[in-house]
């Protein structure tokens, strides 16, 4: 009985390791989106810091991996968000613009998209369309609400 177990065990843990992206030597859509999203974050707190050359190299490296996820799983939309968030950030504005509408023609609703998307059209200077952004996000009860509104509202134009 006690092999049963042990045997059972470690095939349990045989199966979670590769769960868990396993020791296959190649890298995963998965794991290449993981990777750039701890580099975008990282990023982030570079960015906090104001240390933005740093950041934007981190954004870049970022963006490469997002590309090969991308080649992988082209419907994904949390790929394309953050393909989108990482040229917003180093300034590619009407990539970062491609990138959105691309991954809201998967999943109009996206919560992240249509934040980072309105954080855009913010940044431009388009604020009509920052508050269509804002009313898709309206009935979602979600924190990507309140973050546009605060930025919409801090620009000081009216928030629909």
């Amino acid at each position: 009985m006690k092999k049963i177990y042990i045997a059972i065990f470690s095939l349990l843990l045989s199966s979670s390791s590769f769960a868990a992206g396993g020791d296959s030597g190649g890298s995963s859509e998965a794991s290449l989106y993981d990777d750039a999203v701890k580099l975008v974050k990282r990023a982030g707190k570079l960015e906090k810091k104001e240390k933005l050359d740093k950041a934007n190299k981190l954004y870049s490296q970022a963006f490469k991996k997002l590309e090969k996820a991308l080649k992988k799983d082209k419907k994904n939309p949390d790929i394309l968000n953050y393909m989108g968030f990482t040229s917003r950030k180093t300034g590619n504005f009407k990539i970062a613009e491609k990138f959105y509408l691309q991954g809201l023609s998967i999943n109009p609703n996206h919560n992240g998209i249509n934040e980072y998307l309105g954080e855009l059209y913010v940044q431009t200077n388009r604020m009509d369309k920052a508050n269509e952004r804002l009313k898709v996000l309206k009935g979602c009860n979600c924190k990507e609400f309140g973050e546009l509104e605060l930025i919409i509202k801090t620009r000081g134009t009216k928030v629909y």
